[in-house]
């Protein structure tokens, strides 16, 4: 059963005045601490990279990423609020994000929202990390549902009809690799070093993406996505036609793949879009900032006069104002944290 505390948490107009929310982001390898008000200003936005720490690795190490965020959680609870010129009393609710994730990090996060609730009288609110990433299209805007939400990270690649700021059905998702994880996978044969997205993202600007036929993924669902063909399909190509010194047909591979995976993701969204008619098309998630997927969803829909929301290059990766925005909008119940704190990843995110 649902307790009514958890239903008035999930009414943000009960409020009368402005609502501030300080929210934790640490369910992969961000350490991320945020103040956002009413679910879309953003007063502070503190977001401390592991990457350095997980290169060695070549992706991102559970343990590690846990021990990290405990390090740096407290610096940037501090650098969030000097920023924002805030006090601790002056925050009316405490977020953090459930999951899905690294159980440990996630932990990490969770405990430090949850700590400083207790210590101020204030409310703890959970959110799905999912949510998140779509609700960073509300901050410094005013998107509104409904509208389709094309979802891109290194662990998640879906598309989601966000009908209200509390229902979200799926449309479909990938079968295999998220779109970000193939990215990195394929930038590692390539030598291009972890993280690798943005790396292979500016290294395909400079190629001819024509030179190489690799498969658009093909699937039974309408909506679904399939990368794993796509990413065997470079591997091979890298192994059998990559010479050490030729940077030029480096940059067109590079160039080939990000023109394969782009179009499997514009093709299944331009096919959501129709199915249901919606005028606003959004897009969420790290492969957000990809300049090639950004440039062909704005053409198409400049040519067929739709509205195509992006959030702003600072909110596509994982951070904290994101995970505020959905505290505010979607903030979950007892039994909806419950559910997704029980199906945590225990893999590496990327």
């Amino acid at each position: 059963m649902v307790s009514q505390k958890s239903i008035d948490l999930c009414r943000p107009w009960l409020y009368a005045s402005s609502m501030k929310i300080l929210a934790f982001e640490s369910s992969c390898d961000e350490t991320s601490v945020a103040i956002v008000e009413d679910g879309r200003r953003v007063f502070a936005n503190v977001v401390r990279s592991q990457a350095e720490n997980h290169r060695q690795y070549g992706g991102v190490v559970p343990e590690v990423a846990s021990r990290q965020h405990l390090i740096l959680a407290n610096e940037a609870l501090q650098a969030a609020m000097d920023e924002s010129q805030l006090d601790l009393q002056d925050i009316d609710v405490f977020a953090a994000t459930l999951g899905p994730g690294l159980v440990g990090s996630l932990l990490v996060g969770a405990q430090a929202a949850k700590t400083l609730a207790f210590i101020t009288g204030k409310p703890f609110r959970g959110v799905n990390h999912l949510h998140g990433h779509i609700a960073s299209n509300y901050l410094e805007s005013t998107l509104e549902p409904p509208f389709l939400c094309l979802l891109v990270s290194g662990g998640h690649c879906q598309l989601m009809d966000v009908q209200a700021y509390d229902t979200m059905p799926l449309l479909g998702q990938t079968l295999d690799d998220a779109v970000g994880e193939t990215y990195d996978k394929v930038a590692r044969v390539l030598g291009l070093g972890y993280p690798g997205g943005p790396v292979l993202d500016q290294l395909a600007q400079t190629g001819d993406a024509t030179r190489y036929a690799l498969p658009v993924g093909k699937t039974q669902g309408r909506f679904d996505f399939s990368f794993s063909g796509l990413k065997t399909a470079t591997a091979r190509l890298a192994q059998n036609e990559l010479k050490a010194d030729d940077q030029t047909a480096l940059a067109d591979l590079a160039a080939s793949f990000q023109h394969a995976a782009v179009q499997a993701l514009v093709q299944r969204t331009q096919a959501a879009q129709q199915a249901l008619g919606y005028t606003t098309v959004a897009v969420a998630g790290g492969v957000a900032a990809n300049s090639a997927l950004r440039q062909q969803l704005a053409d198409w829909c400049t040519e067929q006069g739709l509205q195509l929301h992006l959030p702003h290059m600072a909110f596509c990766t994982d951070n904290a104002a994101m995970i505020a925005s959905a505290a505010f909008f979607s903030p979950l119940t007892e039994a909806m944290a419950d559910e997704v704190f029980s199906r945590q990843k225990t893999v590496p995110c990327r």
